[in-house]
Formats: structure tokens, C-alpha cells, sequence
């Protein structure tokens, strides 16, 4: 037998603050726990935030150059995740990478050509949306490229990203870690919500026929591409909104920006969700 009592217009209209709204639902809901965790999820959300538009503005004036890779399994989150970090930040100095397949001119070039004329300038923070690990993964699994163009794309890969380290380019590499039977949940979901189906395709479907060829093409992709001047940080993200929080205190710890100090929330991630990759690692996908 439910105990909803039922809230009034009259009771949403006498609140102050959060706290009158929380105590209210406990006495007149059943819904307490999911408001709260809400309630706590976007004050979190609004103070990272706050630090992340302090760090750029540091980046911009020291001329530092961030790039942030967002990879993992279709529906891992990684869109949603870059939404966040973005909402507050000025466009002028930040800026997203999503790029379509390759055109016929692109194909006969360098593999890293496209991704080279996108990385960031003095002073910018690029976000890219699944990056030159395409072909580490999606390619090989969906036979995109040659088993040589693979094989050439990872003996490359620690070459190019040690040439843009060495040249002061702060690489910051996330997998966000999805287990199959999350994944097949939001892509159902995605199918039911009119504004999310233009992201179910044909290649969602098969990213669940062909799970376990996905995971053994990103455990070759870790062991081969994991160095100490470009590591994988792994990102457990069948929690989306906790993932999203870690995922920006995870960039946040790795700057010491001017302003830091003043912070009123946690800015050290938590390592039970975001952990470097070890060998030994048992991922979640």
C-alpha cells in the first residue's frame, strides 16, 4: 500500500531552498531518495562546473594546449559527458570534435593527417567525441580498414602522441566502461525517445552481435597504447551522472590552476569509478 500522500501547490509554493524541499518530500513522498540523489547530482554538477570555467580561463592565459579524448562502446556516454563539461565554457577557447567517416580524398592521406589540423591551439581545449582510436577498435571490428593499416596505426600510435607530449600538448585519454546489458538498455531507450532515436544506427545493433570482438580489439588497443606519458583512464559509467562528475575531477586533479584553492566540493576523483589501466585490470566491458 502506497503512503504517497500527495504535494500541494500550495507546499512548492512556501519553499525557500532545497533543504525545505527535501524535508518536505520526506514527509509527503515516496520519491525522497531519487529527488535527493538528483538534487545533490546537479548542486555537484553546478560546482564542478564553476572550477572547470576557473581552469579554462587559466589554460587560455598560460597558452596551455588540452585535448580530451572521449572513447568507449556506443552508448557509453561519451556525448552527454562532453555536453556537461561544455555547457559553461566560452566557446571561444573551447571546442568539440566529432568527424564524419573519411572522405575519398582523406582516405588516401596519412591516417593522422585530419586529426593533426584539429588539435588545439595556445590557449584552447579540444574535446573530441571518439578520436584517431577509431581505428584501433571500430575499424578493425567493423573491417573499416586492412589488418596492415591496423597493424601500422598502433606501432604509430605512442610515436605521435609522444612528439605532441614532448611539444607540451596535454593529452587526456578516457574509456568509459559500459557493461552489455546497460548498453542494449539505453539503446532500447533510445529507440522509445523520438529526441534520441537519430542516435540508434545500424552499427548500434551490431555493437552487441559483436561484443566480445569489440572487447578483444580494446584490450590490444590498452596494451599497445598505455604509456606513462598518454595513459588510458578508465571511466565506470553504467552510473551516467556519477560518471559525468568523476570524469570532470578527474581533469580538474590534473591542473594546478589559479583559484583552485577556493573550491567547496570534492576535486579528487573518485577511485572506485576512475582508475588508470593496469595489465591486470578486469574492466567492466
Amino acid at each position: 500500500m502506497s503512503s504517497e500522500k500527495g504535494l500541494t501547490k500550495e507546499d512548492f509554493e512556501n519553499l525557500t531552498d532545497n533543504n525545505e524541499l527535501l524535508s518536505l518530500i520526506k514527509q509527503k513522498s515516496n520519491h525522497y531518495q531519487s529527488v535527493s540523489k538528483t538534487l545533490l547530482y546537479t548542486e555537484e554538477l553546478r560546482l564542478l562546473q564553476i572550477e572547470l570555467v576557473k581552469l579554462q580561463q587559466w589554460i587560455s592565459e598560460q597558452k596551455k594546449r588540452v585535448a580530451i579524448i572521449f572513447e568507449g562502446r556506443d552508448a557509453a556516454g561519451k556525448g552527454g559527458n562532453i555536453r556537461r563539461f561544455m555547457e559553461h565554457m566560452n566557446p571561444r577557447s573551447s571546442r568539440l570534435v566529432a568527424l564524419n567517416k573519411p572522405t575519398e580524398i582523406e582516405k588516401g592521406q596519412w591516417y593522422f593527417q585530419r586529426y593533426i589540423k584539429e588539435l588545439p591551439n595556445p590557449g584552447e581545449i579540444v574535446f573530441f567525441d571518439r578520436s584517431w582510436y577509431n581505428r584501433a577498435v571500430v575499424e578493425p571490428v567493423m573491417g573499416f580498414c586492412t589488418e596492415q593499416q591496423y597493424k601500422e596505426f598502433l606501432v604509430q600510435v605512442p610515436e605521435f602522441e609522444h612528439m605532441m607530449y614532448e611539444d607540451g600538448v596535454i593529452i587526456i585519454k578516457f574509456w568509459l566502461s559500459i557493461t552489455k546489458d546497460e548498453q542494449l538498455k539505453r539503446f532500447e531507450a533510445r529507440k522509445e525517445d523520438p529526441l534520441k532515436r537519430w542516435k540508434f544506427s545500424p552499427v548500434d545493433k551490431q555493437g552487441q552481435m559483436l561484443w566480445d570482438k569489440y572487447t578483444h580489439y580494446k584490450s590490444e588497443m590498452f596494451s599497445k597504447t598505455h604509456t606513462t606519458y598518454s595513459p588510458w583512464i578508465m571511466i565506470k559509467t553504467n552510473d551516467k551522472k556519477i560518471a559525468r562528475l568523476e570524469a570532470m575531477r578527474h581533469v580538474i586533479s590534473q591542473f594546478d590552476y589559479e583559484g583552485k584553492e577556493q573550491s567547496t566540493t570534492i576535486l579528487t576523483p573518485d577511485p572506485n569509478v576512475v582508475m588508470r589501466y593496469f595489465r591486470s585490470n578486469k574492466n567492466v566491458d
